[in-house]
């Protein structure tokens, strides 16, 4: 017997998520700027704490596998069109009004 995972899904207020859709769109471009612009919204916040991890993991891996050579060099194009794909998977969910994590990295929390 196989059990199917469920995704973990946040649950907002619907006039937080109306009226804070293109900031959390946005994080994923620019992580703090829903942190400025809106600092109440607990969606907005949820997105840039996504963004911020997207940011932190595009970081930490860039560096090991510039690092590393030959190996790192060649994987880095792949790592970046990866992250890219993250990046463009956060933006649609937080402009269409979802709060799902991303995928692998999205069940940290680094903003309370």
């Amino acid at each position: 017997m196989s059990e199917q995972i469920q995704e973990k899904i946040e649950t907002f207020e619907q006039t937080d998520i109306d009226s804070n859709k293109i900031m959390a769109g946005l994080a994923y471009l620019i992580f703090f700027l829903p942190l400025l612009v809106c600092p109440d919204s607990k969606y907005a916040k949820f997105h840039a704490n996504q963004g911020l991890l997207l940011f932190i993991i595009a970081i930490v891996g860039n560096i090991i596998l510039g690092i590393i050579p030959l190996l790192g060099w060649i994987l880095m194009p792949v790592y970046a069109v990866v992250i890219f794909i993250f990046a463009i998977i956060g933006l649609i969910n937080g402009i269409s009004g979802k709060a799902k994590r991303l995928p692998v990295i999205g069940k940290f929390e680094i903003l309370k």
